[in-house]
């Protein structure tokens, strides 16, 4: 089954025996030296960007706005960013001229010649941009040694609009709110004359709540949701030029779906907002927005119960009312029988007090993956059903040739298959959740498409009257938008391959309109899975838009729950948005310190870390809080405030097996306190970048808690314990997690190192996938330890998870009766950054990846190669051992440095590269290649 729109360039590694640039492909428009491998005599060697030929740069590449190549709602200040290209080895820029222009091609701001290597997340500076309204930019860079690149291709970014700049437009209903009903399905339309046929360009701004679609003239022009609380809500902008062009009249109809508060959304308020521009060749605009003339209806859909206790509700779709009420999507349909609108007033009207533009988008219609199964299967009783290879978060679709008017068919996704070849519908397969899509049928040929996404695998179309062939069912993948490119890895070990397959799939398919906990179940946005799966996607896949989305919801909860009172400054919502008010997990909010951190790492900006800060520091005093200076517990976190029943206090691993018997009565967690000194590392870190005066303070909060940690959560073998009891005694129990916390944090004393990583490998896998990626982490200088984990069918892990049919990473490692454990569960995914990083051996260095690592691992890999896409471009490497060590092969982007760090042996190099030892070099931007003697 193919499931990506272009197919991945995988390396093909795994069945070289000889390794080559050919391994390494220059995607289209990607920088490199240009010249291949050089003889180890002509190399320059310099290592250091002090390039030796002299060419002018090429022009620069990939041109973002807001890190998208087609920005449609930026809003504040746009942040640019770009590729320098360079045939040249060792190349840097040394700096750039951006231009930004309108459409007509008038200059609006000319940076002028900027002397800096700076090529992400650089500010604008011009003159105030109007809303709105589309620009285009350009930028051209200078090298090392003075030479200036061409212009690149013109990119295009489009401002968005404010709260008082929707120029009337009105939210609108279909019931009052005493008539409100708990599953509410609502179509709206709208036809107007269009004052003339030469249309230039046409921009629709929808917003709703919750899920929304949008059709033109008939055509699905949009689609999205907003989940958020009223007053914190998303409007999105798409383009609709194409759809009006040589109209006469313009068509407008939307659908809309409110369905209650429940993990992942506030209850808020059914409405719907629309505001269409269309601009014309001659110069005038005409403006079309929602008011009292718009015409509305219930939906085709019945009122249906929730699928669990967690919001989502049946999908109940009924072809025979939607033939009842006609082609309401179509230019000329009457709607004279059709109601008002109740119309709650121009935006910003209550509730719904401010909007911000969504770059963060789900794959739109337009350009959405259509999945085909891979076989139709049959059930002993002769119902057929769909299998589509591996788990996927889509929408169903089925065609039927012979419906019979008012028969309910009860169509069914699931993940496993009864002994009787039916989809499984147990506790145990279905996460307790009613999968179903009833759908009532019309007379004759139609077809059903779900509104709404679930994950599964199988889908079965039962008591069709038909015969369902191959042809008629398909699906549409529902995931976050992500532009690519892709990161790529192929090794020696199929397992391994297999494992990584996984992981990548996960985490993409884990991040729809937020990043869920499944896209089955709850579909809430979890902090501690958000932080987990945005690891694997900002590394996978170059997303910046979910997270950055993510974390600034995260920010809001602390200022909607977590302001009010000095006891609850610095802490988080464990779900936001949620439809249960104040809840938050306490190791929850110090983990999104890291992940802010991570932000920063990856990205290199610092506007965010900046817009954060508060909040963190805020956090770094939550913390803080619960350190006593006196008693049984003095110095450490203590008892640190949040949580109820199981998550009191901290939930360690989740669900419940996961923790391995750790101590959960001791009231100085070890594995809080880790989580609290990297809390105040990462705040003091932050603190130094934004140069800040609490740094000091801060850092030394840290050295001390680090210092009580390991004098007092210590067994004198070095080993932790899980925490202290309330009387000041040591635990009993020394759980893997407190060790592999304590290394992977970098508390434990370096001379410690050699035996507990030892501990930890000999341990095998004694953390849940919620944690796994720390153990990991803390096993990185036992990179063959990492593989067993990552490969070992015989122990819990992503190995045992194929093995067991699994094709996405679960909630916990096994599922159990009683306990309903998720076969979607995106958060074991985050361990893909380990395979990168440690297996693979490419880490970034300096923040925004102006500097990488590339350390190729001791194992018992033969070989590896694989690409990792960075904020400066793509780092590629492929590695084989040979008898005296290995032979290495990579390219580096224009305007990075790597440090190569290899094993034992005898090396000579080609390339930009500088012998710094024996086994580590330097290399500039362009082709490598190390070769053992």
């Amino acid at each position: 089954m193919t499931i990506d729109r272009t197919p991945a360039r995988l390396l093909a590694a795994a069945a070289a025996t000889v390794l080559t640039l050919a391994l390494l492909p220059a995607p289209a428009g990607a920088s490199g030296a240009g010249n291949g491998a050089q003889d180890p005599a002509s190399a320059s060697g310099t290592g250091g960007n002090n390039p030796t030929v002299g060419h002018a740069p090429d022009a620069p590449t990939r041109l973002a706005t807001n890190d998208l190549s087609h920005a449609r709602n930026v809003e504040g200040t746009p942040l640019f960013g770009w590729l320098p290209r360079d045939r040249d080895p060792g190349e840097i820029q040394t700096a750039y001229q951006l231009r930004l222009s309108s459409v007509t091609d008038r200059t609006v701001w000319d940076s002028g010649r900027v002397v800096t290597g700076e090529q992400s997340h650089v500010a604008y500076t011009g003159p105030a941009l109007v809303e709105g309204t589309a620009y285009t930019w350009t930028v051209r860079t200078w090298d090392a040694t003075g030479k200036s690149s061409p212009w690149a291709d013109r990119a295009a970014f489009e401002t968005g609009i404010s709260d008082t700049n929707w120029s009337g437009a009105q939210w609108i209903q279909r019931l009052p709110a005493a008539e409100r009903r708990p599953d509410e399905w609502s179509l709206f339309r709208t036809e107007r004359a269009l004052t003339s046929a030469r249309v230039r360009t046409a921009r629709a701004y929808t917003s709703g709540s919750h899920s929304w679609a949008l059709w033109v003239n008939g055509r699905e022009a949009d689609r999205g949701s907003t989940f958020s609380y009223p007053g914190e809500g998303f409007y999105q902008s798409t383009d609709i030029t194409a759809l009006v062009r040589g109209r006469s009249t313009i068509t407008l109809g939307a659908l809309l779906h409110w369905y209650g508060g429940g993990q992942g959304r506030a209850a808020g308020t059914p409405g719907l907002l629309v505001k269409v521009v269309v601009e014309y060749t001659d110069g005038t605009t005409q403006t079309i927005t929602t008011d009292p003339t718009w015409r509305v209806r219930e939906a085709p859909y019945r009122e249906s119960p929730l699928r669990n206790g967690e919001g989502d509700r049946i999908e109940h779709a009924d072809a025979q009312r939607a033939a009842e009420i006609g082609p309401w999507r179509q230019p000329g349909f009457d709607d004279s029988a059709w109601a008002p609108p109740v119309v709650l007033g121009a935006h910003p009207a209550a509730p719904f007090t401010h909007l911000t533009g969504l770059d963060a988008r789900i794959v739109s219609s337009e350009n959405a993956t259509v999945v085909k199964p891979v076989r139709i299967l049959t059930a002993a009783d002769g119902t057929p059903v769909a299998d589509f290879g591996v788990v996927i978060p889509a929408r169903p679709v089925v065609d039927f040739e012979a419906g019979r008017a008012g028969r309910t068919l009860t169509l069914r996704a699931g993940y496993e298959l009864s002994e009787n070849g039916r989809v499984a519908t147990t506790p145990e397969a279905t996460q307790s959740t009613d999968m179903s899509y009833p759908f009532t049928q019309a007379d004759g040929a139609q077809t059903f498409t779900a509104f709404a996404h679930l994950g599964f695998r199988y889908f079965e179309i039962p008591g069709a009257g038909e015969k369902i062939n191959f042809e008629d069912v398909r699906a549409i993948l529902v995931h976050t938008e992500v532009e690519g490119p892709r990161a790529e890895f192929r090794s020696s070990d199929p397992t391994l391959d297999r494992v990584w397959a996984l992981m990548q799939r996960s985490a993409l398919y884990s991040v729809q309109e937020q990043f869920v906990d499944t896209p089955t179940r709850e579909k809430g946005q979890f902090l501690g899975d958000a932080a987990n799966i945005s690891y694997a996607t900002m590394q996978g896949f170059g997303e910046r838009a979910a997270t950055r989305k993510a974390i600034r919801e995260f920010l809001a909860s602390q200022k909607r729950h977590w302001s009010a009172t000095v006891a609850d400054t610095g802490r988080y919502n464990a779900v936001y948005p949620n439809g249960d008010g104040k809840r938050d997990i306490p190791d929850y909010s110090e983990m999104f310190v890291d992940w802010v951190w991570r932000w920063y790492e990856v990205t290199g900006d610092e506007t965010l870390l900046a817009e954060a800060y508060p909040a963190i520091l805020a956090t770094a005093g939550y913390v803080r809080r619960h350190i006593p200076a006196a008693g049984p517990t003095a110095g450490l976190v203590t008892n640190l405030s949040g949580g109820s029943g199981q998550y009191q206090y901290g939930i360690v691993d989740w669900p419940a097996p996961g923790r391995f018997g750790y101590d959960m009565n001791t009231a100085a967690r070890t594995t809080v306190n880790a989580l609290g000194v990297e809390v105040l590392r990462r705040a003091a870190d932050m603190a130094e970048v934004l140069q800040r005066a609490e740094r000091s303070e801060l850092r030394q909060a840290e050295l001390d808690l680090i210092t009580a940690v390991n004098q007092r959560l210590r067994r004198t073998d070095g080993v932790y314990v899980d925490g202290l009891r309330a009387d000041g005694t040591q635990s009993g129990h020394a759980g893997q997690h407190s060790t592999s916390y304590a290394v992977a944090f970098g508390i434990a004393p370096a001379a410690d190192l050699p035996a507990l990583t030892e501990f930890l490998a000999a341990s095998g896998m004694k953390q849940g996938p919620m944690t796994a990626h720390w153990l990991l982490k803390a096993l990185e200088t036992r990179p063959d330890a990492v593989l067993k984990l990552l490969t070992n069918p015989d122990d819990l892990g992503w190995a045992d998870i194929l093995a067991k049919g699994g094709t996405f990473t679960w909630e916990a490692w096994s599922i159990d009766p009683g306990t309903n454990f998720s076969q979607s569960h995106g958060w074991g995914a985050q361990a893909a950054v380990d395979i990168i990083e440690t297996v693979l051996g490419v880490r970034l260095g300096e923040p925004g990846g102006r500097t990488v690592t590339i350390a190729p691992p001791a194992t018992s890999l033969r070989h590896a190669a694989g690409s990792v896409p960075t904020q400066r471009g793509e780092v590629r490497l492929a590695w084989q051992r040979t008898g005296g060590g290995l032979h290495v092969q990579g390219r580096i982007p224009v305007n990075v440095t790597a440090r190569i760090e290899l094993p034992p042996g005898t090396y000579y190099a080609s390339g930009d590269v500088e012998q710094l030892t024996a086994t580590t070099f330097r290399a500039g931007s362009g082709d490598f290649s190390i070769r053992s003697r």
